[in-house]
C-alpha cells in the first residue's frame, strides 16, 4: 500500500465511500519527500510513543508505525476509522482513540513525542495545548502553515513577531526543518506549508516570576502593539502609569519602544519589577 500515490489513496476512500470534510481541515501529504523530512525530524526510536492527532487516511501513521514502539491516533472524524482499520491492518503497535484530541485528557497515553499532520483549522488551540501539556514531550513535529511557521521562528523587529512568536519561544525551541508546497498535499491547501519541530523547554528558558506574569506581560503589550509601550502596558495590565514607566525603568526598557521590539529576557525583566 503506497498512499503516497494520489490515485492509491483516492482509491481507498472510494472505496470506503467517502469525500474529504473540509470542515476537519483534511489535507493529506502525498510527497514522500516530504513524509521522509518529518520521519527524519522527529528522529523516532523503538523507545517512542507517539501521539498522532488527525491521522486522516494513514499516510503519516503507516510510516510512524514502522519506526516508533507505539503509535497512539486521535481521530474526531467518525468516517475514517473502518479507513485506518484497513491501512493499519499489518501494525499491533498502533491503536486509535476515537475523540476531540482539544478535550481528551493526553496524560493517560505517557507518549514521549507528538508527531502530526494537524487540522489547520485548529492549529492555535492545539500547539497552546502541546506546550502547556505537564509533563512536557521531548519533540513536537508538526505540519503547519507557513504562516505559522513564520511567526513561530520570529525574532524582534521583524514582521512576524508577535505574541505567538513569544509563546512559542518561551515554551520550546523552535526549528523550521523543510517548507512544504501545497502541490504536497491531496487535495491541495490555498497556503503553503511547513514542518515545525518543537523542543519543549523542561523549565522556563527566562527569568520569571510566573508563566501567568510573563504573558500578562506580552498579551498587554501586543494586545496594543501600535502604542508605545507606556500606554499599551497601563492599559492592558490597568496598572497606573507611574507604576508601569518604574517597572520599565527597573527593566532598563525606554517607556517609548513597542511590543515587536521586546526580546523574552525584556518581557521577563518588566514581569520581575512588577510584581
Amino acid at each position: 500500500m503506497e498512499l503516497t500515490r494520489p490515485s492509491e489513496l483516492k482509491a481507498l476512500l472510494e472505496r470506503h465511500g467517502l469525500q474529504l470534510a473540509r470542515r476537519f481541515g483534511q489535507h493529506f501529504l502525498v510527497d514522500r519527500n516530504h513524509l521522509e523530512k518529518i520521519l527524519a525530524a522527529a528522529a523516532l526510536t523503538p523507545s517512542d510513543t507517539v501521539l498522532e492527532i488527525g491521522p486522516g487516511a494513514g499516510v503519516l501513521t503507516r510510516e510512524l508505525a514502522k519506526y516508533a514502539g507505539a503509535v497512539v491516533s486521535i481521530e474526531l472524524d467518525r468516517h475514517l476509522p473502518p479507513v485506518l482499520a484497513e491501512v493499519m491492518a499489518e501494525f499491533d503497535n498502533w491503536r486509535l482513540i476515537e475523540a476531540d484530541a482539544l478535550k481528551y485528557d493526553w496524560s493517560e497515553l505517557d507518549a514521549t513525542k507528538v508527531v502530526a499532520n494537524i487540522p489547520y483549522n485548529i492549529t492555535s488551540p492545539l500547539l497552546v495545548k502541546m506546550l502547556e501539556f505537564r509533563p512536557v514531550f521531548s519533540s513536537i513535529t508538526l505540519l503547519v502553515q507557513k504562516e505559522v511557521a513564520d511567526r513561530a521562528k520570529a525574532t524582534p523587529n521583524s514582521d512576524a513577531y508577535g505574541s505567538l512568536s513569544v509563546f512559542m519561544q518561551f515554551y520550546a525551541t523552535v526549528h523550521v526543518p523543510a517548507l512544504v508546497p501545497r502541490n504536497a498535499f491531496f487535495p491541495p491547501p490555498k497556503v503553503d506549508s511547513a514542518i515545525l519541530h518543537l523542543i519543549p523547554h523542561a523549565t522556563p528558558p527566562v527569568d520569571v516570576p510566573s508563566p501567568e506574569a510573563f504573558f500578562a506581560v506580552s498579551r498587554a503589550a501586543f494586545g496594543q502593539r501600535r502604542k508605545m509601550l507606556l500606554g499599551a502596558l497601563s492599559h492592558g495590565m490597568n496598572r497606573p502609569r507611574e507604576e508601569i514607566l518604574a517597572a520599565l525603568n527597573t527593566a532598563s526598557v525606554t517607556p517609548d519602544r513597542r511590543a515587536e521590539t521586546l526580546s523574552l529576557d525584556e518581557i521577563a525583566a518588566i514581569a520581575r519589577a512588577l510584581v
